[in-house]
């Protein structure tokens, strides 16, 4: 009996882990330490540790149906930080899954629910005014091989500019709607070619020939915009840093300046040797632009608060020499 009794809160404490598991995604409290939502994304795992696609079961097969589907766990951590920060979390932008290559894929990927609802960008505007975008796009899918019927998906979830997700989601509608649109006039071409000469059909070899031509620079084109988005985070943030620095030492463009000093700030902490110096640095040009340049402070009710709280991160989370000096000079 007491054998049994054992055996019984084994399982009772099991399933009270698993429960646990749950409540700290749908809870606020468990994202609100994290600076930025790139930070988030890096310390939750959200992405393979090299930042690659992690992958999600989206549907568990018959035997176990009555599990929450994973698929929609970053698109959850995202919209909990955004609400943690008191920030409103909407599409702004659907995927047309232009990252998976595999016809295959895509097609199973496009008839589920738990996948649609969980990609796309999603930009949270904060109550203080900042603003992020997190774009979330499959590459592949896959059966698990563990004997299950559950699948998989992999999911890259990435923080863009408003002009990257901009380029990003115009070029792959542009891209989706010109294979559409040809595979719609091959489909023709095929039908009338039952009842054409031979010469008809030469003909539309070569006028399809020539056709290619013409695409061909578009299509180069559309891969070389690709590569361009898929900078890594570490590289994203130095850009914006650099950038930021550039045109405020030199006085030019600084809402532009300041509006890449942000951008910089708010990926976060990123690993690799540069990640702190670049954020922390990030974070003192964003005080500088709080307090110094009035044509970007004034779009914010209250300014220097915020740089306060920017520079006290800085000097107690990173002992920052000179966000500990700017503090004393704000006193």
């Amino acid at each position: 009996m007491n054998f049994k009794t054992v055996i019984l809160m084994g399982g009772v404490g099991i399933a009270l882990h698993g429960c646990t598991s749950l409540n700290s995604l749908s809870s606020e409290d468990s994202v609100q330490q994290f600076a930025s939502a790139q930070e988030l994304i890096v310390q939750k795992n959200i992405n393979q540790p090299n930042g690659r696609a992690k992958e999600y079961v989206y549907a568990w097969g018959s035997k176990q149906s009555d599990q929450e589907p994973q698929s929609l766990y970053p698109r959850k951590y995202l919209n909990n930080y955004c609400s943690a920060k008191h920030g409103k979390f909407t599409l702004l932008y659907k995927s047309s899954m232009s990252l998976v290559k595999n016809l295959s894929d895509k097609k199973l990927l496009s008839a589920s629910g738990n996948v649609k609802q969980g990609i796309g960008a999603y930009k949270c505007v904060q109550n203080n005014g900042q603003s992020w975008i997190a774009s979330i796009e499959p590459v592949a899918e896959r059966k698990l091989t563990d004997g299950s019927d559950a699948r998989v998906v992999s999911l890259q979830t990435k923080i863009m500019s408003a002009e990257e997700a901009k380029k990003f989601y115009k070029n792959s509608g542009a891209i989706t709607n010109t294979t559409d649109k040809k595979t719609t006039a091959n489909e023709q071409s095929n039908k009338k070619a039952l009842n054409k000469s031979a010469a008809q059909k030469e003909l539309e070899v070569k006028k399809d020939t020539d056709l290619k031509k013409e695409v061909k620079p578009a299509t180069d084109q559309a891969v070389k915009e690709t590569v361009k988005v898929a900078e890594t985070p570490q590289q994203q943030q130095m850009k914006f840093y650099v950038a930021a620095r550039r045109d405020l030492n030199s006085g030019k463009n600084q809402v532009a300046a300041c509006n890449n000093a942000q951008r910089a700030y708010n990926y976060g902490k990123l690993q690799g040797t540069e990640g702190t110096r670049v954020y922390t640095e990030s974070g003192m040009l964003v005080a500088r632009c709080l307090t110094s340049v009035p044509s970007y402070s004034n779009r914010f009710a209250n300014s220097k608060g915020q740089a306060v709280k920017v520079l006290q991160n800085l000097a107690n989370n990173y002992n920052h020499a000179g966000a500990k000096n700017m503090l004393r000079q704000m006193k």
